[in-house]
């Protein structure tokens, strides 16, 4: 197995589960960690994971790079997935191999409650979680207005943020910030931006997130001259599961 871990047992009858996305992994560690037989590198809440599930939790590697003779080793009943953080070929290569694999398509909140109402209640038959109302509560109301216009980088040299159709733009939005480089639907929903137009853009502010690229105080403000900056979590912008209850709360 991979990293040398031992999958928890399962017996029969009960779900054993691979997760392929942080967000997802946290989402049902929330309610039957036991049930996570094998999760990806990136996989870092629960923090405490392999305690609560009662043992390690075999790692797949990661969201693109799957070592899917691991998972069909663990024999899972069900293999979780995302169209956008997952290759479809290895989801192909899944199915093929007879592995049953659940697809989630989230670009907005309210898709990602209905994702983990769908998978709870008609996939999985588990009880929801209280967060999962609160989320619900939170964030699928009408957005309020506009207070504040944003960049989001999300990786640097070159330079990339967050555009159209996508997670946090929606997030943001419901924030009351509009993401600037998804005011325009373009072809490209992380469109790669020169720097100086970047600064230029007339943002009030530019969210710097330690994920997917590690932004920190010395890497990535520095170049910024017109545009202030600050650093934000990037689990709270980016991921879909209890963080949310969390990033409702967010300001600038």
């Amino acid at each position: 197995m991979a990293h040398g871990s031992t999958a928890v047992r399962r017996s029969r009858g009960e779900n054993r589960l691979v997760s392929l996305v942080p967000s997802i992994t946290e989402a049902l560690a929330s309610v039957d960690p036991g049930a996570l037989v094998g999760v990806t590198d990136w996989c870092t809440h629960p923090a405490d994971l392999d305690a609560r599930a009662g043992g390690p939790v075999a790692r797949v590697r990661g969201t693109k790079n799957p070592d899917l003779a691991t998972i069909r080793a663990l024999e899972p009943d069900i293999v979780i997935a995302n169209k956008e953080e997952n290759r479809e070929l290895d989801v192909r290569r899944l199915r093929e191999a007879g592995v049953r694999v659940e697809v989630t398509d989230i670009e907005t909140v309210p898709q990602a409650v209905a994702a983990f109402e769908y998978l709870l209640d008609d996939v999985l038959g588990w009880p929801r979680p209280g967060w999962l109302a609160e989320v619900a509560d939170a964030w699928c109301g009408p957005p309020p207005p506009i207070t504040h216009r944003i960049v989001v980088p999300i990786w640097r040299d070159p330079w990339m943020v967050v555009g159209p159709r996508t997670f946090t733009a929606d997030l943001c939005r419901r924030l009351g910030w509009q993401v600037v480089h998804a005011e325009a639907d373009g072809p490209d929903r992380y469109p790669a931006v020169d720097l100086a137009e970047l600064d230029a853009c007339g943002a009030d502010v530019a969210l710097l997130p330690d994920e997917p690229y590690l932004f920190t105080a010395d890497d990535g403000p520095e170049v910024f001259r017109r545009t202030p900056t600050r650093l934000v979590s990037g689990r709270l912008l980016t991921w879909y599961g209890p963080s949310l209850a969390e990033a409702a709360r967010l300001t600038l």
